[in-house]
C-alpha cells in the first residue's frame, strides 16, 4: 500500500487531478466554478461584493491568492452561500465544501478515474509546514471527503 500526497505541483497525474487547484470545471446549486479552490475561496466574499464572482472564475492559484483578499477584507469569521452566512471553518461551512468537492467528481470523469486510481492508497496533503490554524478547510476533512467519495464509487 503506498502513500500518495496530493498537490497541483505533483508530477504523479493523480496527485494533480485530486488537489482542489486542478481545472476541473464544476456546478453547484446553478452557479459555475472554474475548479473546486475557486469555490472555496470565492465564499469568503459575501453575494454582492464583485470579487466573489471573478474569484469563481479564476484558476486555483489565482483563487488561492484571492484568499488574503478577502481576509484583510472581511476577516475569517464567515462565508456566504445561498444568502447565507455561515460560520468560518464550523460543521456546516465544511459540508458545503464537500459538496462541491463531490460535484467534482461528479462531473469530470478524468478526475474520478484519477481518485479510483487510488484505490488501496493512503492520500495525504503535506505542505511541508505545518498547517495554518486559519485554513478553511482542514487536511483531514478534504482527505476524508476524498475517501467517502472513493469508496462510494468503489461499489458501483
Amino acid at each position: 500500500m503506498g502513500v500518495l500526497d496530493i498537490s497541483s505541483t505533483s508530477p504523479d497525474w493523480r496527485a494533480h487531478a485530486l488537489s482542489n487547484f486542478s481545472p476541473h470545471p464544476l456546478e453547484l446549486e446553478g452557479k459555475k466554478f472554474s475548479c473546486a479552490e475557486a469555490f472555496i475561496q470565492g465564499i469568503k466574499f459575501p453575494e454582492e461584493d464583485p470579487d466573489r464572482e471573478r474569484t469563481f472564475h479564476m484558476s486555483g492559484r489565482e483563487a488561492k491568492a484571492m484568499s488574503r483578499v478577502a481576509r484583510n477584507r472581511y476577516g475569517i469569521r464567515a462565508v456566504w452561500w445561498n444568502g447565507k452566512q455561515i460560520s468560518y471553518g464550523s460543521k456546516e461551512h465544511h459540508t458545503i465544501i464537500g459538496r462541491a468537492v463531490r460535484a467534482k467528481f461528479q462531473q469530470n470523469q478524468k478526475a474520478l478515474k484519477a481518485l479510483l486510481a487510488t484505490r488501496g492508497m493512503n492520500l495525504t496533503h503535506d505542505f511541508g509546514r505545518p498547517e495554518s490554524h486559519n485554513t478553511s478547510f482542514p487536511v483531514r476533512v478534504f482527505i476524508g471527503i476524498l475517501l467517502s467519495i472513493r469508496k462510494e464509487y468503489s461499489f458501483r
